[in-house]
């Protein structure tokens, strides 16, 4: 077991836990908690311990972002529905000041007009959509390799 030098805050917004159920041809098929199974292995080959939460009331995520800011290191969101409109997540996640990697399953510039608007992504690193589960495993990768090229 490699020592845990990294830790990462990683959460799924509202309607996420429907994941495996709603619209499987758009989200896939795989429940959450297959796709938190398919994550495991690889904080475990990058050295980082993660939290995982998934949340459908926007302030149950707004509090564990401010309750993990000394904590974390980084923080994965994938913030389904709110990512179209939520400001107080936006504010939320900028005012803890750590790298934010923004995940979709979907590749949602592919899909409705709305979908394509996120006013999330102006206060993160970068995002990564359309990868399906793997987003959060090169989402991990991505926001390791972003602390190694700053220290």
């Amino acid at each position: 077991m490699s020592e845990k030098n990294h830790k990462v805050l990683i959460l799924h917004g509202p309607n996420l836990n429907m994941t495996g159920f709603r619209e499987p041809d758009v989200y896939g098929k795989k429940p959450l908690d297959a796709l938190h199974d398919a994550i495991k292995p690889e904080p475990e080959q990058l050295g980082v311990e993660v939290r995982i939460l998934q949340s459908t009331p926007e302030g149950i995520l707004i509090d564990t972002i401010q309750e993990h800011r000394r904590w974390a290191e980084a923080i994965i969101i994938n913030p389904g529905g709110l990512t179209h409109y939520s400001i107080s997540l936006r504010d939320a996640l900028s005012s803890v000041r750590l790298p934010i990697m923004e995940v979709h399953l979907s590749n949602v510039h592919a899909r409705e007009e709305f979908r394509r608007h996120s006013v999330i992504s102006p206060v993160t690193v970068g995002q990564i959509v359309g990868f399906g589960g793997y987003g959060y495993i090169l989402a991990l990768q991505a926001v390791i390799n972003l602390k190694a090229e700053v220290v």
